[in-house]
C-alpha cells in the first residue's frame, strides 16, 4: 500500500530545505534527541495538500483508507472521533433531522449536539450495572422512529466502552425502513473490518460511523477516520469537519493514518489471527475465578464485582506489576489490547492478572451500581450549557439543573444530561463513581 504522505514528511525532512514557514521549530526540537521527529511536523506547504481542500497526497491517503474499509468516502481527523461526531451531527442538522440517541454517549456527543443547539430523544439501553454498557432494545427504537414523522436519525456507540457489540445490521435494516440514517460511533472499532467476519459499521449497512485509529490501531493521538456509506454525503465530510477542525491540523497524526494503511495491508490480519487463540487461552485460564463481559474480543473486561472483586483494588494490584488498565471501578476492570499486541504483551496481561487475582481480597458479590434512570428535562441542551454556571458539592445538587456535562474521561458517558434535572438516582449515580461535584445552572 502506497503511503503518499508519509512519504513526503520523510522525502521533505531530508531535503535539507531552508524552512521559512510555520511551524517556527523550523525542524529541529529544543532536545536534540527528537530532532527527527520535530522534522517530520510541517504545515500547508507546496505539495503537502490540505485536509480541508484535499486533492492531492491527502485526499489519495484518504481514498486508500475507504478502499480498505468499503466506503463511499473516508476523510481523516487529527482531532480524533471528537471532530468526526461533531461533523456527522452537522450533517444531520442541515437535513433538519431529529436526533434519536442510546443514552450510553460520549460526552463529546453532548458537547456536539449543545454547539449546533440540537435536541435529543433518548432511548435507556438495559444496562447491565453502571452507565458502561448496556444492551439496545430495537423495539424502543422503533417505537422512538415510529413516533414522529420527521425525518430522524439513530446514533449509537459500538463497541461500547465494555467492548459490547450493537446488532448493528439490525439497527441499519430498521432505520432505513424509516427512512432515516444509522450514525455509529465505532471509536473503539477500527480494526472490526479486519476480523474472520467484517463487523464493521459500514459493511452492517451505516450511513456514517467514526473510528479512533489511535484506540485499537498504531496511530498516533488523535488519529480518526470519518467514513460515510452515502456517495451523497462523500462531498460534506470535509466541509462538515471544517467548522470544528483547526486550521493547522497534525501532519505527524495524519501521516500515523497513512502508516496504519500500511500496516491493514501488510499484517492486520495475521496478527488478529495470532492474537485472538491468545486472548482466548487467557479467558480460559481464569475460568471459575474471573467473569469476563461478552463483545469484541480486544476488549477484555472482567467483571470484578460478579468475580468476587474490588475492580478499583485489581487495578491497583495490576498497577503495581506494570501493567496500566484502560478503567476501572468497582464493578469492572476494562482491559485494553489490540492486534498490534505482541506476543510478549499476552504473557505479561496473564501473568499480572495472576498475581492481582492471587493478591486481591474476596469480597461478597458487591451490590450493583444503581441502574440509571432518565431525568427530567427542563431546559435545551444548548440553553443550558451555555447558561451562567456554579459549580457545587453533588450532595447540594438534587433539584437543580444540570449546565455542561462534567464527567471523567474515560469513560465520559454523562450521568445527567445538560438541562436535566438532577435527582436522588443522578446523585447516587455520582457517587458511585467518585464525582464530587457538579456544573448546575446558576439561580
Amino acid at each position: 500500500m502506497d503511503t503518499p504522505l508519509y512519504d513526503f514528511l520523510v522525502k521533505y525532512a531530508s531535503s535539507g530545505t531552508l524552512r521559512a514557514h510555520m511551524p517556527g521549530h523550523k525542524g529541529k526540537a529544543p532536545v536534540k534527541e527528537l530532532d527527527w521527529l520535530y522534522s517530520l511536523d510541517i504545515t500547508e506547504i507546496k505539495g503537502a495538500d490540505s485536509l480541508f481542500e484535499a486533492d492531492g497526497i491527502i485526499a489519495e491517503s484518504e481514498r486508500n483508507t475507504a478502499k480498505l474499509y468499503g466506503s463511499a468516502a473516508t476523510a481523516f481527523s487529527a482531532g480524533g472521533s471528537t471532530l468526526c461526531i461533531q461533523a456527522m451531527l452537522a450533517i444531520m442538522k442541515t437535513e433538519g433531522r431529529r436526533i434519536i440517541a442510546a443514552r450510553n454517549v460520549h460526552r463529546a456527543f453532548l458537547n456536539a449536539a449543545a454547539l449546533l443547539g440540537l435536541d435529543v430523544t433518548w432511548i435507556m439501553p438495559q444496562y447491565s450495572g453502571g452507565i458502561l454498557s448496556g444492551e439496545l432494545q430495537l423495539a424502543d427504537v422503533e417505537a422512538a422512529l415510529a413516533a414522529d414523522h420527521t425525518p430522524a436519525c439513530v446514533y449509537v456507540t459500538s463497541p461500547d466502552y465494555t467492548g459490547r457489540l450493537a446488532d448493528t445490521a439490525a439497527l441499519a435494516e430498521l432505520c432505513h425502513h424509516y427512512g432515516a440514517k444509522l450514525l455509529v460511533d465505532n471509536a473503539h472499532g477500527a480494526h472490526l473490518a479486519f476480523l474472520g467476519k467484517n463487523l464493521h459499521p459500514i459493511a452492517l449497512g451505516a450511513d456514517l460511523c467514526c473510528d479512533s485509529a489511535h484506540k485499537m490501531l498504531p496511530a498516533l493521538t488523535g488519529a480518526a477516520f470519518l467514513h460515510t456509506s452515502c456517495r451523497e454525503y462523500a462531498p460534506l465530510l470535509k466541509q462538515a469537519m471544517s467548522f470544528f477542525g483547526s486550521t493547522s491540523p497534525s501532519y505527524l497524526i495524519m501521516a500515523s493514518l497513512d502508516l496504519c494503511n500500511r500496516y491493514i495491508v501488510d499484517s492486520i490480519r495475521d496478527d488478529i489471527t495470532a492474537a485472538l487463540p491468545q486472548i482466548i487461552a487467557l479467558r480460559e485460564s481464569f475460568s471459575g475465578r474471573l467473569i469476563f463481559s461478552e463483545g469484541e474480543p480486544f476488549h477484555i473486561t472482567v467483571k470484578a464485582a460478579e468475580s468476587g472483586y474490588n475492580g478499583t483494588e485489581l487495578a491497583e494490584l495490576l498497577r503495581g506489576v506494570g501493567v496500566e488498565c484502560e478503567y476501572a471501578d468497582s464493578e469492572l476492570v476494562v482491559l485494553l489490547m489490540s492486534p498490534f499486541s505482541s506476543d510478549l504483551d499476552f504473557v505479561r496481561l496473564r501473568a499480572a492478572l495472576e498475581s492481582a487475582v492471587a493478591g486481591a481480597s474476596r469480597k461478597e458479590c458487591a451490590k450493583p451500581i444503581i441502574e440509571p434512570k432518565l431525568p427530567q428535562m427542563a431546559l435545551a441542551i444548548s440553553e443550558a450549557a451555555f447558561a451562567p454556571p456554579e459549580e457545587i458539592p453533588v450532595e447540594k445538587a438534587e433539584g437543580r439543573i444540570c449546565a455542561s456535562v462534567k464527567v471523567p474521561c474515560p469513560p465520559a458517558i454523562p450521568i445527567a444530561v445538560s438541562g436535566e434535572i438532577i435527582d436522588r438516582s443522578c446523585i447516587e449515580l455520582f457517587r458511585a463513581y467518585g464525582i464530587k461535584t457538579v456544573l448546575v445552572v446558576k439561580k
